[in-house]
């Protein structure tokens, strides 16, 4: 298949663009920016042991302005739509709303067969403005002229790892014990991604999540432990209609496929490859 991945030098997409490539499909990768080696994505940005892959192009797209939105979509079977621009003041709607509408839009006009659109779990049930986005962009796909599939997913391992990261840089940890999440590892959703862009569309939201719900207080620990931190928790829930959709299990997926690379799978993993 010939298939357009957006956002292909993000999170998600350094992994899933040479895992399809690998599965024989022709893959045309896009960003903003060019990768600082010209065509193919940036080996720096890629895991090391997936660098170069045969059988992936590059083409610039800005889905904010629309430039390169023609030639991206031309002659593509399937357009995995990652892309994306969180938190950022004024931009999030250009990218995420208005970008998701121009793409599905093209799309339809070059005859793509299938638009997968990856959004988050609990997006409908967070009182968060980027969550609101996703679901004004889940929408926009369900009313598009191409056939599709959302699907949500929890919130990335990495993700989770870079916010404790963050977090350790206080004395004390302030921590809600009742937070729950279902945290899942970039590779496992690249390795579901691979098999569902050649199954048919859902015209429906689908959810991947992570093999367990997790504690927000047990991951930290964890998170501690691993990486030998020593600090002091603070009990402290979060306040108002956030904190209540936290420790509802708002990040949690109740029906969602699930695989195998667990929190502290990832914490042993990445650990070791930084030693």
């Amino acid at each position: 298949m010939n298939i357009l991945i957006t956002g292909a030098t993000g999170r998600l997409g350094r992994v899933l663009t040479p895992e399809l490539a690998r599965a024989g499909h022709a893959v045309r990768a896009t960003s903003r920016t060019a990768p600082a080696d010209g065509p193919g994505i940036d080996p720096a940005r890629m895991d090391p042991a997936r660098r170069n892959p045969a059988g992936v192009g590059w083409v610039r797209l800005d889905l904010a302005t629309s430039e390169g939105l023609g030639p991206a979509v031309e002659d593509i079977d399937t357009v995995v739509h990652l892309a994306s621009a969180p938190y950022q003041r004024g931009y999030t709607r250009k990218v995420d709303v208005d970008g998701t509408r121009r793409l599905v839009e093209a799309a339809g006009r070059a005859g793509v067969r299938h638009l997968v659109y990856l959004s988050i779990v609990g997006a409908d049930r967070m009182p968060w403005p980027y969550f609101k986005a996703k679901i004004e962009a889940e929408a926009i796909v369900a009313a598009g002229p191409v056939p599709w599939t959302v699907l949500r997913v929890t919130q990335f391992h990495d993700l989770l790892d870079e916010a404790m990261a963050k977090l350790t840089r206080l004395p004390v940890l302030p921590v809600d014990p009742e937070i729950v999440g279902q945290p899942v590892d970039v590779r496992d959703v690249a390795a579901h991604l691979v098999s569902r862009v050649t199954a048919a569309p859902a015209g429906a939201i689908e959810e991947f999540a992570g093999p367990t719900v997790l504690g927000f207080a047990e991951g930290l620990r964890d998170w501690l432990t691993v990486r030998q931190v020593r600090r002091p928790l603070l009990r402290l829930p979060v306040p108002g209609r956030l904190g209540r959709a936290f420790r509802a299990g708002a990040l949690t997926s109740a029906t969602g496929n699930r695989r195998r690379i667990s929190w502290h799978d990832y914490l042993v993993d990445r650990a070791g490859r930084l030693d």
